[in-house]
């Protein structure tokens, strides 16, 4: 069943200062959907380096998000399947690997804030950024 799967940019929005994104996140993320072991890590930097949170609200983050979400682990086929992405899309590594745990999760939509919006990925993975406004 096809579903939506979270870049860490849009997760990490729960906790921000900016009310409006963290509505948002929120209700994104209230309709359930899959993230990666990756995912987790880089919510943990960014928790931990950027927002300096605590080891105890780092780890009370990490737990809300594995509870209202499916976590999916990063396999050597997911790590080839994120090469040719990033190969034939110009992708980062980081957010090829993203997009291709998304694949293997069978997920038809990434949220992201840092991809390119409306972007076709194997034809069958839509990019969707949750915070832009129709223009």
């Amino acid at each position: 069943m096809p579903g939506s799967f979270f870049d860490s940019n849009v997760l990490l929005y729960i906790t921000s200062g900016d009310p409006a994104k963290a509505a948002q996140a929120e209700a994104t993320i209230g309709s359930g959907g899959a993230i990666s072991v990756q995912v987790l890590n880089e919510v943990a930097n960014v928790a931990r380096r950027k927002m300096q949170m605590s080891w105890q609200d780092t780890h009370a983050l990490l737990s809300l998000l594995r509870g209202l979400l499916t976590v999916h682990s990063v396999t050597a086929e997911t790590h080839e399947t994120g090469l040719a992405l990033a190969e034939r899309y110009n992708l980062s590594i980081y957010d090829a690997m993203i997009a291709a745990s998304a694949l293997h999760a069978d997920c038809d939509t990434l949220w992201s804030e840092d991809m390119q919006h409306g972007m076709a990925v194997d034809g069958r993975l839509r990019i969707a950024n949750p915070f832009r406004t129709a223009r």
